[in-house]
């Protein structure tokens, strides 16, 4: 049987510079990855519990069908325990230390997930995170011939505890965290954000995550790419660590359409200093 497609992307509007990201709302897992965790059925379970974005699939495309000028969709189809479509795939990612590079090998509790296996990682990268992000930078590129810019707003949630993976967990973890780059999120977005998201309790930059995902084609390269990582925390929304989603979703999926339309037209290439 053939694996499903590594990601799926949902068109928006011709006119829309924005794409919503969605990376790590998946629980599957591919074949081979499944064979490569060394975890029991129920241990992997609990695993996808903590780990799982769970629920923001839903709030992105419910965000989109609100937003008056639709946004293109990103989303990932596999768990990030597949690979992880954000972490960089070499030495200068921090969260290797942890075991949480682009090939997890650690637990969120720092137990062991796989065993190190230099051949099986590269076969990972090659199958899921090379073509994953080719087909977002391609998107970002698409976004940018059609509109001159592009607005990518990465969607994520974290749990209301810190979970010991965590290298940042012990500052506040607000309802809302926007994770910002110094380069590519001008300060317009952020206040787009903040007022989007008013009335889900406190909101604060960078903490307890930080930065927002760009495609390395274009990373620190393009200010015509401006981005913003939204981090929602999880008990906001859902029963914790992985049940179903409550009233909370509704009401997020309607402010992150408002700040949708707040960034369709994009933002001028003005990034923080």
């Amino acid at each position: 049987m053939s694996e499903e497609p590594i990601h799926r992307v949902q068109a928006g509007a011709p006119a829309s510079a924005v794409v919503l990201h969605v990376p790590h709302g998946s629980r599957a897992l591919t074949p081979a990855a499944r064979q490569s965790i060394a975890l029991d059925d129920d241990a992997l379970a609990v695993e996808l519990d903590h780990m799982t974005d769970a629920h923001t699939g839903l709030i992105a495309a419910r965000a989109a069908d609100a937003a008056a000028l639709t946004p293109w969709l990103l989303e990932n189809r596999y768990s990030r325990l597949v690979v992880d479509p954000e972490r960089f795939p070499d030495e200068r990612e921090e969260m290797r230390a942890v075991g949480m590079g682009a090939v997890y090998t650690r637990t969120a509790h720092g137990g062991r997930l796989r065993h190190d296996d230099d051949a099986r990682d590269e076969a990972l990268l090659a199958r899921h995170y090379r073509p994953y992000a080719a087909a977002m930078a391609d998107l970002v590129d698409a976004r940018l011939a059609a509109t001159g810019h592009a607005v990518v707003i990465d969607v994520h949630s974290y749990p209301s505890r810190p979970l010991p993976y965590e290298l940042h967990g012990d500052g506040p973890r607000p309802a809302i965290c926007l994770g910002t780059d110094s380069f590519h999120t001008p300060p317009e977005l952020i206040r787009a954000a903040e007022a989007a998201f008013t009335g889900f309790g406190d909101i604060e930059l960078n903490t307890p995550f930080s930065g927002c995902y760009v495609p390395l084609k274009h990373y620190r390269q393009q200010t015509a790419v401006t981005a913003l990582m939204i981090e929602i925390r999880r008990d906001t929304y859902m029963s914790e660590p992985g049940g179903p989603p409550g009233e909370g979703v509704d009401r997020l999926a309607r402010a992150l359409a408002d700040l949708v339309d707040a960034a369709a037209p994009a933002y001028p290439s003005d990034p923080l200093g």
